[in-house]
């Protein structure tokens, strides 16, 4: 099977639980989702999208994550969900290698993953099938009604072992936002955990020149 890929890349994950480890990035094209602020338009925004799309398969794309032996492969989008992963996580567990999965959860996952890392997006609420098999959330934080308003939509905190607040990116140095963020945090305790994409402050994916920075 062929899958579309907007690019692959050797880093260290910047975000979550497994933040400062090695990963291999699996990035994959497509996305019905298309958050305005989306970070990684490139894979969905035909202003940013390449002129041609390379399609590889998944031996080809576990022998590539292979080279780098990394702590895990991080299947990310765009919205990876949208395509059947089954064949590319049976390429990579052939080789041993744990699987990661970032995904809105608005689509059924098809695949075997180690840690399922669901980021939930307003515009296409996640489904609870993919609720119930996360790792962790991440939950963007927009203003300062996000966190209530996606409480609102996901229940009780304590059925997911790890709640992530992260600023929106372009809100970063947003005080009221920040603030927002760690007013929950120390008022809310566990699983509540404030968050931050730490590779950015690095700029460590353009050190692999296969990534496309947005």
């Amino acid at each position: 099977m062929l899958y579309p890929i907007h690019e692959i890349f050797y880093t260290w994950q910047g975000e979550g639980v497994h933040t400062g480890r090695s990963a291999f990035f699996i990035r994959t094209m497509g996305c019905p989702i298309k958050c305005p602020w989306c970070d990684s338009a490139g894979t969905w925004h035909p202003h940013f999208m390449p002129p041609t799309v390379t399609r590889l398969s998944s031996t080809q794309l576990a022998e590539s994550a292979l080279t780098h032996q990394p702590d895990c492969v991080v299947i990310t989008g765009g919205e990876p969900a949208i395509h059947d992963l089954a064949p590319l996580t049976s390429a990579l567990h052939a080789k041993n290698v744990p699987i990661h999965i970032e995904t809105s959860g608005a689509f059924p996952l098809r695949g075997d993953f180690d840690w399922v890392t669901v980021s939930p997006k307003w515009q296409k609420k996640p489904l609870p099938e993919c609720l119930q098999v996360a790792n962790e959330l991440k939950l963007i934080v927009e203003d300062t009604t996000s966190i209530e308003r996606w409480m609102e939509v996901l229940g009780d905190p304590s059925a997911f072992p790890h709640i992530w607040l992260h600023p929106e990116w372009s809100k970063r140095n947003d005080s009221t936002v920040l603030a927002t963020i760690s007013n929950w945090v120390k008022t809310h305790h566990h699983p509540f955990r404030a968050g931050w994409q730490l590779h950015k402050n690095y700029n460590v994916d353009a050190l692999d020149p296969r990534s496309h920075p947005q």
